[in-house]
């Protein structure tokens, strides 16, 4: 079992960490959270984020540096508010930051701001990726430099309402004897600026090849998708959301279907949980959040880790908090 960490952040409140390798430090891209007294819902109108910091560190064992201010929604043409979750990824000699935010009629999109060094400051594009909707953007990098990007959250995060890829605001989540609503998959075109294809499901199944049913809410998808490779599988991790675990399943394909295997994570102080994995000097680590630093307000989290471990088949040996 992975001993956890103390708050890895603490002069901000900072939540959903994306975590990469880059130039051997481990780079940091959370969401921030900015204390506030409104109200917690369902629709996630707490979590008022504006802007985005970057943090490194020069090994497991070092001293965070917060980078400062990268991104701030001020600066992005489309949005009205609401910057959540990102994520990074390294091509064309760029780093692409991708991030949730909504636009000027309320809508979530994803947007690519661009930057010459991990960390920042990013340049936004003028307008969202066309065709892109929901949170929580996951920018999974293959061997062969194709880039996809994982999207998509419930219930604040608009996710249940897409049909037939049409925003329809009173659609509401499948029955629960019904398949589970399905994240979403887009290979990204070469300039990084929009989709090479319509977004696809990513079906999680049962072993027997069965379909998540919505009720099913210690396993089905409820948002933060993240996907690395192990031993050349796919691995697609996720919060349950309403139960609060991080799970994950395993592909032989980055499309999927992916084959729900266990939980990653169990329930963290907090209703929210978010994470990211990354391999670091021949171990591997799991990126988190919790409330510890508020004592559990939902909307000031702070950023931890941990190490990760894989059984000798490849199953991931779960971590308590």
């Amino acid at each position: 079992m992975a001993q956890q960490k103390k708050p890895l952040i603490t002069n901000i409140f900072t939540a959903d960490p994306s975590a990469h390798v880059f130039n051997d430090k481990i780079y940091i891209y959370p969401s921030h959270d900015i204390p506030h007294n409104g109200e917690d819902n369902d629709n996630g109108d707490e979590y008022q984020m504006e802007d985005y910091h970057v943090f490194s560190m020069d090994d497991v064992d070092a001293e965070v540096v917060d980078h400062g201010q990268v991104l701030h929604q001020d600066d992005v043409p489309w949005v009205s508010e609401q910057m959540w979750a990102p994520d990074v990824v390294y091509k064309n000699d760029t780093y692409y930051l991708v991030f949730p935010a909504r636009d000027k009629e309320g809508i979530f999109r994803l947007g690519i701001a661009t930057s010459a060094n991990p960390e920042g400051p990013f340049t936004p594009d003028e307008s969202y990726i066309p065709g892109s909707f929901s949170i929580d953007p996951c920018s999974f990098i293959d061997d062969d430099g194709q880039v996809y990007i994982y999207f998509g959250g419930l219930w604040g995060g608009q996710l249940e309402k897409y049909v037939d890829g049409r925003f329809v605001p009173e659609a509401t989540e499948p029955q629960a004897a019904e398949p589970a609503v399905t994240p979403k998959c887009a290979l990204m075109s070469q300039d990084m600026h929009s989709f090479a294809c319509s977004p696809k499901d990513i079906q999680v199944v049962t072993a027997d090849g069965t379909p998540l049913l919505a009720g099913d809410e210690d396993k089905r998808y409820f948002e933060d998708p993240w996907v690395h490779k192990h031993n050349g599988k796919y691995y697609f991790s996720y919060s349950t959301g309403t139960t609060h675990y991080i799970v994950y399943a395993i592909s032989d394909s980055p499309f999927g279907p992916f084959v729900y295997q266990g939980r990653v994570l169990e329930p963290v102080l907090g209703w929210t949980t978010h994470h990211s994995i990354v391999e670091y000097h021949g171990k591997s680590y799991l990126f988190y959040h919790d409330c510890e630093l508020s004592n559990g307000i939902n909307h000031r989290r702070n950023v931890k880790f941990c190490e990760l471990n894989y059984n000798p088949d490849g199953s991931i040996q779960t971590i308590i908090p």
